[in-house]
């Protein structure tokens, strides 16, 4: 930074300045106008030696990074004439970590930190402003958390659906189908499961295509989806298989749910607009329910079990 004086000589007045602004005693224009005016060429970064300053942009543009070494994330900001940076490393003594460079060749008003306390205790409406400097960045700190906040959240919820079929996908069964077990087996509910394979899938693929495979999927998967309650869950366990994870269902509901499922599985059709309809879907239905002193892989391996008797005994059909 080059030293070209001192504000008092500068073109630009006190009332020019945020912070300043409606400050009409002469005193505090007096005392600002002894602070350094340091011009920084485009390109060059602020390198305030270890001590905390507050900056006021006279002319030009400063183009404020955030702080990676703190872990933030965000975007960058500019300040315009008129506005200032460096407020909090003066109030809490801190250093600007902040990367602060000028985007074109610009002016600043320098007041070191021992300044500012001065000028704060001597103006009622320096302190003014700078409250309400601070309490609109904490907002906007604040909105941009919540916004970071309900995008992880989307993201989250994005990254435990199946992209093809809507259906939750394995990572979210890893995570929740233990905590369902564990709340049945601490409240006494039921909790059943529903294993669903698709007949003969690798069969209908190679026939037909992996474009109509996946539409087999998707159209399987909104049937299942259809025919379950709100508080139940519908899952893509991998390939062609699936799960209904039903709380607070009993082995015999669990078994009716099974089998409407099935009945309007073999009814869906694939495709309707086409000239000749593809072949309708069945599938193989494996029931199983938490047992007393189980847990969530015992459930699994019943439900997989049940779904092999199925298979074996011919598909499409269910079997407990």
């Amino acid at each position: 930074m080059e030293h070209i004086g001192t504000f008092g000589a500068s073109r630009t007045t006190i009332r020019d300045l945020h912070l300043f602004r409606d400050e009409t005693d002469p005193a505090i224009a007096a005392m600002v106008a002894g602070c350094a005016v340091v011009r920084m060429a485009r390109g060059r970064r602020i390198d305030d030696g270890g001590q905390a300053r507050l900056y006021i942009v006279l002319s030009g543009v400063l183009e404020i990074a955030p702080d990676a070494h703190a872990g933030d994330e965000g975007n960058t900001s500019r300040i315009l004439p008129g506005e200032s940076v460096g407020e909090q490393a003066v109030l809490d003594d801190a250093l600007n970590l902040a990367a602060m460079t000028a985007l074109e060749d610009t002016e600043l008003l320098v007041i070191e930190s021992d300044m500012v306390w001065t000028l704060i205790e001597r103006s009622g409406v320096l302190a003014r402003n700078l409250l309400r400097l601070l309490s609109f960045r904490i907002r906007a700190t604040n909105a941009l958390l919540r916004r970071r906040q309900k995008l992880g959240e989307f993201y989250r919820q994005l990254s435990l659906n199946d992209p093809l079929t809507g259906l939750y996908n394995r990572a979210w069964l890893n995570e929740m189908l233990p905590k369902l077990a564990t709340r049945a087996a601490t409240d006494g509910s039921s909790l059943s499961l529903v294993m669903i394979d698709l007949d003969h899938f690798k069969r209908f693929n190679d026939t037909h295509g992996h474009i109509a495979g996946d539409a087999a999927l998707a159209t399987a998967a909104s049937v299942i989806r259809g025919a379950l309650r709100p508080s139940d869950f519908a899952v893509r366990y991998g390939g062609e298989e699936m799960l209904a994870v039903l709380p607070d269902t009993t082995p015999d509901m669990a078994t009716g749910v099974a089998e409407r499922l099935c009945r309007r599985l073999r009814l869906a059709v694939v495709f309707p607009d086409m000239r000749l309809p593809l072949p309708h879907l069945t599938g193989s239905f494996g029931v199983a329910s938490l047992l007393p002193g189980g847990d969530e892989r015992s459930l699994l391996a019943a439900a997989d079990a049940a779904l092999y008797r199925a298979k074996e005994a011919g598909r499409d059909r269910v079997c407990a």
